[in-house]
């Protein structure tokens, strides 16, 4: 529902922004979404190392989409070191699906030469609440 201001309320936080686009397969713009939501987080802080994570989750994919596979699986490699515990930050998140889904997509990226088959492009999800 749009307010008054003509601006989605799920689409003001460049995190939200983020996730949507990044669920949209829109790689570059994600990144470029929650690159933003990174410099508004407290230096040194977890949540801005979890963001980190989160942002070079979209830049691996979107290499990937340019098939840049070396810069993709090495950004990858980081992106999960660098959103181990982000359940803290991200309670709300799906992350060991998300996880699920990127491990396929580090075992694509370390043999694209043999031509696997290409995993379907993982999605950030909210936790399903009534789950547990």
């Amino acid at each position: 529902m749009a307010r008054a201001s003509g601006r989605n309320p799920e689409t003001r936080s460049p995190f939200r922004r983020g996730l949507i686009l990044f669920n949209a397969g829109r790689f570059f713009d994600a990144h470029e979404a929650l690159e933003d939501a990174w410099r508004e987080s407290t230096r040194g802080s977890p949540l801005r190392r979890h963001l980190q994570g989160m942002v070079q989750v979209a830049v691996a994919l979107h290499h990937q989409s340019r098939d840049n596979f070396t810069g993709a699986r090495s950004v990858l490699d980081r992106a999960l070191r660098n959103l181990t515990g982000a359940e803290d930050s991200f309670p709300d998140l799906e992350l060991d699906r998300l996880r699920a889904d990127l491990a396929d997509w580090q075992r694509y990226l370390g043999d694209a030469a043999q031509k696997p088959l290409r995993p379907a492009p993982p999605r950030i999800v909210r936790r399903d609440p009534t789950a547990r």
